[in-house]
Protein backbone atom coordinates (compact mmCIF):
# COMPACT_ATOMS: atom_id res chain seq x y z
CA UNK A 1 0.00 0.00 0.00
CA UNK A 2 1.31 3.13 -0.61
CA UNK A 3 0.53 6.26 1.33
CA UNK A 4 -0.03 9.56 -0.29
CA UNK A 5 1.29 12.67 1.49
CA UNK A 6 0.51 16.31 1.08
CA UNK A 7 3.15 18.88 2.78
CA UNK A 8 1.69 22.51 2.52
CA UNK A 9 4.06 25.09 3.46
CA UNK A 10 4.43 28.74 2.96
CA UNK A 11 7.12 29.61 0.91
CA UNK A 12 11.18 28.76 0.90
CA UNK A 13 11.93 29.24 4.44
CA UNK A 14 13.85 27.79 7.12
CA UNK A 15 10.62 26.63 8.51
CA UNK A 16 9.38 24.91 5.29
CA UNK A 17 12.48 23.23 4.86
CA UNK A 18 12.75 21.72 8.48
CA UNK A 19 9.30 20.92 8.12
CA UNK A 20 10.45 18.83 4.65
CA UNK A 21 13.50 17.30 6.42
CA UNK A 22 11.27 16.07 9.15
CA UNK A 23 8.70 14.47 6.86
CA UNK A 24 10.86 13.01 4.78
CA UNK A 25 13.00 11.35 7.22
CA UNK A 26 10.11 10.10 9.04
CA UNK A 27 8.48 8.56 6.05
CA UNK A 28 12.02 6.84 5.05
CA UNK A 29 12.33 5.72 7.74
CA UNK A 30 8.85 4.14 8.87
CA UNK A 31 7.41 4.07 4.94
CA UNK A 32 10.45 3.40 3.16
CA UNK A 33 9.66 3.16 -0.41
CA UNK A 34 5.95 3.19 0.27
CA UNK A 35 4.85 6.98 -0.32
CA UNK A 36 4.14 9.56 -2.12
CA UNK A 37 5.20 12.72 -0.80
CA UNK A 38 4.10 16.56 -2.63
CA UNK A 39 5.00 19.71 -1.09
CA UNK A 40 2.19 22.50 -2.09
CA UNK A 41 3.78 26.04 -1.45
CA UNK A 42 0.53 27.94 -0.36
CA UNK A 43 1.64 30.96 -2.34
CA UNK A 44 2.64 29.50 -5.50
CA UNK A 45 -0.69 27.42 -5.27
CA UNK A 46 -3.56 29.60 -3.44
CA UNK A 47 -6.29 27.87 -4.62
CA UNK A 48 -5.38 24.66 -3.92
CA UNK A 49 -4.47 25.90 -0.26
CA UNK A 50 -7.90 26.79 0.00
CA UNK A 51 -10.06 24.01 -1.49
CA UNK A 52 -7.85 21.98 0.89
CA UNK A 53 -8.85 24.41 3.85
CA UNK A 54 -5.57 24.96 4.84
CA UNK A 55 -5.79 27.33 7.68
CA UNK A 56 -2.34 26.92 9.02
CA UNK A 57 1.56 25.93 7.61
CA UNK A 58 3.22 23.45 7.92
CA UNK A 59 0.07 21.18 7.21
CA UNK A 60 0.65 17.52 6.33
CA UNK A 61 -2.36 15.51 4.96
CA UNK A 62 -2.43 12.01 4.20
CA UNK A 63 -4.65 11.67 1.61
CA UNK A 64 -4.50 7.78 0.89
CA UNK A 65 -5.19 5.70 2.74
CA UNK A 66 -8.58 6.29 3.71
CA UNK A 67 -9.78 8.32 6.01
CA UNK A 68 -8.10 11.57 5.41
CA UNK A 69 -5.91 12.68 8.16
CA UNK A 70 -4.02 15.90 8.74
CA UNK A 71 -1.18 16.84 11.23
CA UNK A 72 -0.74 20.60 11.80
CA UNK A 73 2.13 22.44 13.50
CA UNK A 74 5.52 21.09 14.58
CA UNK A 75 7.06 18.25 11.56
CA UNK A 76 9.61 16.91 14.45
CA UNK A 77 6.28 14.92 15.67
CA UNK A 78 5.72 13.84 12.45
CA UNK A 79 6.39 10.03 13.04
CA UNK A 80 3.81 10.26 15.50
CA UNK A 81 1.26 11.20 13.24
CA UNK A 82 2.32 8.44 10.53
CA UNK A 83 2.27 5.66 13.51
CA UNK A 84 -0.91 7.02 14.71
CA UNK A 85 -2.38 6.36 11.17
CA UNK A 86 -1.07 3.08 11.44
CA UNK A 87 1.86 3.44 8.92
CA UNK A 88 4.19 1.46 10.34
CA UNK A 89 1.68 -1.71 10.24
CA UNK A 90 1.94 -4.39 7.37
CA UNK A 91 -1.07 -5.39 5.65
CA UNK A 92 -1.42 -8.70 7.69
CA UNK A 93 -0.27 -6.98 10.45
CA UNK A 94 -3.42 -6.87 13.75
CA UNK A 95 -4.21 -3.41 15.05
Amino acid sequence: MTYVLRLYVAGATARSREALRSVHDVCEAQLGSRYDLQVVDIYQEPALARKSQIVATPTLVRERPLPVRRFIGNMMNSGKFLLSCDAGRGAGDSP
